[in-house]
């Protein structure tokens, strides 16, 4: 069974960046697809971005489209968000999430395993 965890979180200034990343262990993390979601105080998680199996195909929510960037690398059983110009409206816990089945997942029910989060909190 893969575990995840992820670091990277942080307080920055709206305007500013971070990387997260999100460790799996275990040798069969390239059989994941990824995504990373967040969910704010009283708001249900959502799903802010997605990549295959092997990173052909991505997915990011409207809000985070040309800000964050989500990429893995297998070798280093890794998945990456770089998020640039943050928002105080993109403070959350974050967390990554892995799924067998191939292709994209939109929603947390169609992720198999989770990390245990990262905050991210931005100031105005």
């Amino acid at each position: 069974q893969v575990q995840l965890v992820e670091s990277g979180g942080g307080l920055v200034q709206a305007g500013g960046s971070l990387r997260l990343s999100c460790l799996a262990s275990g040798r069969t993390f390239s059989t994941y697809a990824m995504g990373w979601f967040r969910q704010a105080p009283g708001k249900e998680r959502e799903l802010v971005a997605a990549i295959t199996r092997i990173g052909v195909q991505t997915y990011y929510r409207d809000s985070v489209k040309g800000r964050f960037t989500i990429s893995r690398d297998n070798a280093k059983n890794t998945v990456y968000l770089q998020m640039n110009n943050l928002e105080p409206e993109d403070t959350a816990v974050y967390y990554c999430a892995g799924r067998v089945a191939s292709g994209l997942g939109f929603s947390p029910s169609e992720y198999d395993i989770w990390g245990q989060g990262t905050q991210v909190t931005v100031s105005s």
